[in-house]
């Protein structure tokens, strides 16, 4: 990929370079529950115009070229929801934190 795709590409941009890796694989699957529930929060922070669509996109691209090709489609949205959380004030490291050992503890997850 040439320099002058990579900087006008946002890390999230795929496809469309002309390579033979760019093929976009499309399919369906059912959601996990997780899933639907982030995607069901995402909506409500949207009703309430706590985090709008405008910004659920720009915390997506902010993430980084790295982590947009670890993650998942709604570990990118949930990242970003995160993210904009943080920043308004409304949620804080701590609350993410005590949250994240409560859900470990619930599934028996060491972090």
């Amino acid at each position: 990929m040439s320099t002058e795709i990579m900087v006008k590409k946002l890390p999230n941009d795929i496809g469309g370079t002309g390579c033979s890796d760019d093929k976009i694989e499309i399919y369906e699957r059912n959601l996990y529950p997780w899933e639907k529930r982030c995607h069901a929060l995402l909506d409500v922070l949207d009703y309430y115009k706590i985090v709008n669509t405008e910004e659920k996109r720009r915390g997506t691209e902010n993430i980084g070229a790295e982590m947009v090709a670890k993650l998942t489609y709604y570990e990118k949205w949930i990242v970003s929801a995160s993210n904009c959380l943080l920043q308004k004030g409304i949620l804080s490291p701590d609350d993410i934190a005590v949250k994240t050992k409560e859900v470990a503890k619930r599934y028996d997850v060491k972090l």
